[in-house]
């Protein structure tokens, strides 16, 4: 009798594990084959974005000797090339190039639309925000201030690559259109602020003086300053100034 018991229990845990086994199986297979597939389009990826990387390295390095040859036109196509063959770095620094050749060809329109499109081509702070604030910079004097604050408020928020930079670009915007009291508690606070670096603590120095003496005659060259301070974005810092085709260093 034992061994009858013995006999039915092992076919019961047969029975029970071939359940398992169609039950389990199909789910255990379904999800080695997503897996494959995540992993096989991953390195397609990879691959991919690996090949554009160095596609737009190879242009962006042409458009920088054509540069510091002196030969904007040839720039401007390698730039171009860059654009439509790299991957967002190399886009969006290419951008950056073609837009400083506008600045130079006096095409502000153009250029604020290059910095602009350079700044949505990465999705990195340290990348897009130098584009973003120089595109600012460029409608100034020109722009409403709802628009100007709509391009400089997110850039100036604390853990933004150039808040220092932007803020200083709100408190200009807003001191031209005569938000004075705004303005100069904007620069009180650039003024004494821990992380401020000391040529925009010294501007916003110049810019209270400016307002406490009453006077509007110094804003344009704070302004130009300001401009002309902006940081290149990362990668760009050898390469030439984004306002004019010479072999300086980026502005």
């Amino acid at each position: 009798m034992v061994d009858v018991f013995e006999q039915v229990e092992e076919e019961l845990r047969s029975e029970k594990l071939k359940r398992l086994a169609k039950t389990w199986l199909p789910i255990t297979a379904g999800i080695l084959v997503v897996a494959l597939v995540a992993a096989l389009g991953w390195w397609g990826w990879d691959s991919l974005n690996s090949s554009k990387a160095n596609k737009g390295a190879e242009a962006y390095d042409r458009g920088m000797e054509a540069l510091r040859a002196e030969k904007p036109a040839d720039a401007r196509l390698a730039f171009e090339e860059a654009v439509k063959a790299g991957n967002g770095a190399y886009k969006s620094m290419a951008l950056q190039q073609q837009a400083g050749l506008a600045v130079s060809a006096d095409k502000i329109p153009d250029a604020v639309r290059l910095f602009d499109e350079a700044a949505k081509a990465s999705s990195d702070p340290i990348l897009s925000d130098p584009p973003a604030l120089k595109a600012a910079f460029l409608v100034m004097d020109t722009a409403p201030l709802a628009d100007l604050e709509a391009r400089l408020t997110p850039l100036a928020e604390d853990k933004r690559p150039l808040h220092a930079f932007a803020q200083e670009a709100l408190a200009l915007a807003r001191l031209q259109h005569g938000k004075t009291k705004e303005a100069r508690e904007a620069f009180v606070l650039l003024q004494l602020g821990q992380d401020v670096p000391d040529d925009v603590r010294q501007r916003a120095q110049v810019a209270i003086a400016t307002i406490d003496a009453g006077t509007v005659a110094a804003l344009p060259r704070i302004v130009d300053e300001a401009k002309k301070a902006t940081p290149p974005a990362a990668g760009a810092a050898n390469a030439p100034t984004t306002s004019a085709p010479a072999p300086a260093p980026a502005q």
